[in-house]
């Protein structure tokens, strides 16, 4: 059964960075997430687990375009979410957020091994919980990392944010499209359906099968991650 109070959220790669510099990690963006992350932790009896992904640094599909081997490419991919993962753990811990990352890929001098239960017993203690790597394996996104882990501990919603200026889920991209309309819900059936390209489709499908709803919302406007954690209905529900 799903706790109330447990989220699981889903950050691009990309989100750790800044148009604004040319820092594969922009550091004022990092902290104004961790910022808000400890804030809503403060004002809520939240437990908060993290799922980054590695956009920023090397994405597996890139490798695979140039010729490389599509595993050792997709493997690249998981040691720079680890990267990710320890920047915004010392992000959250320098605003007095206890923070663990565990990783899907053996590292001990750098990160706890990924176990469910261990994972499930930080979040009681108030530790945000960073997961790193994905899920540890080759040819799956970290979207759809995020939507196992998060019914593996018994989430009871993924969090997704957005940061290339997009709101929520729409009729369609928004960008080319300027008559497309913003969904304030919409099922997981239509997403698929129509094909909207909230996440990875194996996602997607992962969550419709499991009751795992998901909100969709801008996470690089200024207090939107500090109040979708806080529970405000941002962007859309996808259920």
């Amino acid at each position: 059964m799903a706790n109330e109070n447990r989220v699981v959220l889903k950050l691009s790669g990309e989100a750790l960075a800044s148009s604004a510099s040319d820092q594969t990690i922009d550091a004022l963006t990092v902290d104004r997430l961790a910022r808000e992350i400890a804030e809503a932790k403060e004002s809520r009896d939240l437990e908060l687990a993290v799922m980054v992904g590695g956009g920023n640094i090397w994405r597996g599909a890139t490798g695979e375009l140039a010729g490389m081997d599509r595993a050792t490419s997709d493997t690249m991919g998981m040691l720079g979410t680890t990267i990710n993962a320890l920047a915004l753990q010392d992000a959250l811990e320098s605003h007095g957020q206890a923070t663990r990352v565990l990783s899907a890929v053996s590292m001990a001098e750098v990160a706890e091994p990924y176990i469910r239960r261990r994972a499930i017993r930080h979040l009681e203690k108030g530790r945000v919980v960073v997961f790193a790597a994905g899920m540890g394996n080759p040819y799956f996104t970290t979207d759809t990392s995020a939507a196992l882990r998060a019914a593996e501990i018994e989430a009871s919603i993924l969090l997704k944010g957005t940061h290339g200026g997009v709101d929520g889920v729409y009729s369609a991209d928004p960008k080319l499209d300027p008559s497309a309309t913003r969904y304030e819900t919409v099922s997981f059936s239509e997403v698929l359906a129509k094909d909207l390209r909230v996440m990875d489709l194996t996602a997607i499908t992962f969550c419709k099968d499991n009751n795992l709803p998901i909100r969709v919302f801008d996470l690089m406007s200024p207090t939107n991650l500090r109040r979708s954690l806080l529970g405000e209905a941002l962007g859309t529900l996808v259920a």
